[in-house]
């Protein structure tokens, strides 16, 4: 398995019970493909550099796992169909 990190922007505006069910949920689907989830970093509120749908603040998340290629598509998946998500982008930790 490898390590990787994922920092993904959720909308500001979205309920924080909605926050937290997406961060759960992106947990939960390493969880379900045998990986583990090493640490979640919440780093708040920040105003986005430029308009991402409209939106000008955005909800930093950053999340550092193990797992295999498997889980790496499904969250890229299940990010791309979540409407809080304003961005993502999962790298591999050297």
């Amino acid at each position: 398995m490898k390590t990787y990190e994922m920092i993904y922007i959720l909308d500001a505006t979205a309920s924080e019970e909605a926050r937290e069910a997406i961060s759960k949920k992106f947990e939960e689907i390493v969880a379900s493909k045998g990986g583990s989830v090493v640490s979640v970093d919440k780093w708040g509120t920040k105003k986005l550099a430029y308009p991402i749908n409209y939106k000008t603040e955005g909800e930093y998340f950053v999340m550092n796992f193990e797992a295999d290629g498997s889980a790496v598509k499904e969250l890229e998946r299940i990010s791309d169909l979540s409407t809080e998500v304003l961005r993502r982008m999962i790298t591999v930790k050297a």
